[in-house]
């Protein structure tokens, strides 16, 4: 018991000069004194922060104390029991954290079956990884002769937040990890997506990178990150190279207890700035004759800023420009969300801006969602604008300024939709699900020399050629009020939905889910298999009157979604569009089957312009697909059996 003892103490004195905090020592103390029966004991001393691949040797007091020292962690071997930890499954648990580009999990505990899982260890390994790959990239710009030292030195990253209130705790897991990095760390407090990406490039800031924290629309158990450089945001493989790093960095530290931050961060009022550019965008662009500094006086404009960070467009940039905003909803930030989901595709939050619009008269309603990257809006009549009817709006605005230009979305909008651009001049290019695939198909588009303005998904984020190929919802929303105030002094005395009255609606729309019935580290997998062996069936005419579709003049064929160019997307998530028709109706719907890069499922859109389209297009997805297939055995299809049966899912 002596030799325990002495043990004990020893690592006790390694803690006190150790840089990291182990979270409880009587686990320490449990794991030496179940090597009691004369198992050998021996201590591991890590001696650099990040262990890509323990193979510990078992070292004796003597040798592990003159490394004392310099150790930040401590890792206990116990030789022929084999305590070690689970390091592959932890790995997988900070892997599974990415969501795309961004990273996503639980921070808080009270989700029906959902663990938290986005602990500050797991952000500030996070953040440090995101850290050095930025200064790695500055590195090598500055080319491989720039001594480390002098790129570090200059590495500054701004850190943005949503109100929500897990986002306090884990802001410092996030300056902790990027500290570590050798980051010079700036806190923007309360702040949109959108305004961390321009601190990078509006002066005097211009940070080399930036962070935003915020789990969108989710619910306030959930948080997130999402990563900026100067060059934008990154990409899905990007985010997955820091998450592995970040994985092996968290496995291989014994203490899973983020690090106390040694100085506070440096607190900068970016959103005064981000605020300005807005209004000075406003004023140069309307020109207005009689006022110019206050081009928005006679309007009222209705803010719905969800209790997210929008508030700020209220009191910052519409009420210096002379708009009266009377009747505006739930701008206190409050991050429990008490009102409704911050969500411009929420039917409440839609349905209560639509009652002050009509209620106070006013001539628009603006819908943000919590982190402002997204939004939505009201006409004067009172009419939901979202969806399709924003992407139509928004392609309507472009094309009066850019005649011609392909207009990029997902493939979920409607046969009207690609219509309505085509009647207007424009191009259509439908392409995968998901925000960032849209923004960088436009991207490439404009890169392969196809003037493309406009990227915009059915779920309001959209981007413009002009403004970064950044999804902003501030500066949609801003975009929108130029419209509406140049038509009025054109003499106009229509409304903004006036643009899209011709727009006609799909007949029936309906998705479905499909649980994948799968471990979940296996369930990514799985649904890639039942997406692929829809696209053969399709490719084989195993379904009578179903084709791929394909726009065929932006690079994009195989259901909309498989780049053939010489540089094609690296595919985040498997997904395919198919086009329907039949003999007496001709083409008259499509179906849409995606893998859900959120949940373990595949959710399976489709839209139909006759009566009963979406129930025959059902029927033939269970029968002729996913039983003649077999894909139902690894496959929940309750929904589909639910609406195949009696034309309701629920």
């Amino acid at each position: 018991m002596f030799i325990i003892m002495s043990i004990i103490n020893h690592v006790m004195h390694l803690l006190e000069r150790a840089s990291d905090v182990i979270d409880s020592l009587a686990e320490v103390i449990e794991a030496i004194t179940e090597g009691e029966s004369g198992t050998r004991i021996g201590i591991v001393v890590m001696l650099e922060r990040e262990v890509e691949d323990i193979e510990g040797h078992a070292m004796g007091l003597d040798e592990a104390h003159r490394y004392g020292g310099t150790c930040e962690g401590i890792v206990i071997i116990l030789d022929g029991i084999g305590v070690r930890r689970e390091g592959d499954e932890e790995m997988e648990r900070i892997r599974r954290l990415q969501n795309g580009s961004d990273v996503r999990g639980v921070a808080l505990e009270g989700e029906k079956g959902r663990k938290v899982d986005l602990t500050p260890p797991a952000v500030e390994a996070i953040a440090e990884s995101f850290g050095e790959w930025v200064m790695d990239g500055i590195a090598e710009k500055n080319g491989e002769g720039q001594p480390p030292a002098a790129a570090e030195s200059t590495v500054r990253v701004s850190l943005g937040r949503d109100p929500r209130i897990s986002g306090s705790r884990l802001s410092v897991a996030v300056f902790a990890g990027l500290v570590r990095a050798g980051c010079m760390v700036f806190d923007m407090g309360l702040a949109t997506t959108p305004a961390c990406f321009m601190s990078t490039l509006l002066p005097p800031f211009a940070f080399d990178a930036s962070i935003m924290m915020t789990a969108s629309h989710l619910p306030y158990t959930r948080n997130g990150l999402k990563f900026f450089t100067k060059r934008g945001g990154l990409t899905s493989t990007e985010v997955e190279e820091i998450c592995d790093k970040a994985a092996r960095k968290y496995a291989n530290r014994f203490t899973k207890v983020s690090t106390l931050l040694n100085t506070s961060p440096t607190r900068v009022d970016f959103m005064s700035t981000y605020a300005k550019h807005l209004r000075e965008i406003i004023i140069q662009r309307v020109n207005h004759p009689l006022h110019y500094d206050s081009p928005l006086k006679g309007f009222q404009i209705i803010v719905n800023a969800g209790n997210g960070s929008g508030g700020f467009f209220t009191w910052d940039v519409l009420d210096k420009l002379g708009a009266d905003t009377f009747g505006s909803l739930h701008l206190n930030p409050d991050g429990m969300f008490p009102n409704h989901i911050p969500n411009p595709e929420d039917k409440t939050a839609m349905a209560m801006t639509r009652a002050a619009v009509l209620g106070n008269t006013a001539d628009l309603g603006v819908v943000f969602d919590t982190d402002v990257d997204r939004s939505g809006v009201v006409d004067e009549r009172g009419n939901p604008i979202n969806g399709d009817k924003l992407i139509a709006l928004m392609a309507a605005i472009v094309l009066r300024e850019n005649p011609g230009s392909t207009i990029v979305t997902d493939a979920r909008t409607s046969m009207a939709l690609t219509r309505f651009i085509t009647e207007r001049g424009g191009q259509h290019c439908l392409y995968r699900v998901g925000y960032r695939n849209v923004i960088d198909k436009g991207v490439q588009l404009n890169e392969d020399g196809i003037q493309t303005h406009l990227m915009m998904e059915t779920s309001g984020h959209g981007a413009l050629k002009e403004n970064h190929f950044l999804d902003d919802g501030a500066y949609m929303v801003v975009k929108i009020i130029i419209e509406m105030v140049r038509m009025k002094l054109e003499g106009s005395e229509k409304g903004i939905g006036s643009l899209i009255e011709d727009l006609e609606e799909p007949l029936e729309s309906l998705e479905l889910r499909l649980n994948i019935i799968s471990e979940p580290r296996h369930a990514k997998a799985t649904g890639a298999e039942a997406i692929e062996t829809f696209r053969n069936y399709i490719e084989e005419g195993r379904i009578k009157g179903w084709e791929l579709d394909s726009c065929g003049d932006c690079w994009v064929s195989d259901g909309c979604l498989v780049d053939t160019n010489e540089t094609p997307t690296a595919i985040d998530a498997h997904m395919y569009r198919a086009k329907v028709s039949d003999e007496e109706h001709g083409e008259h719907g499509w179906i849409h089957m995606r893998q859900s890069i959120h949940n373990p499922n595949i959710a399976v859109n489709m839209q139909s312009t006759i009566n009963g389209g979406c129930l025959t297009m059902t029927r033939d997805f269970r029968d002729r697909f996913l039983k003649a297939s077999g894909v139902d055995k690894f496959l929940d299809i309750t929904q589909v059996e639910k609406f195949a049966e009696n034309g309701s899912a629920s």
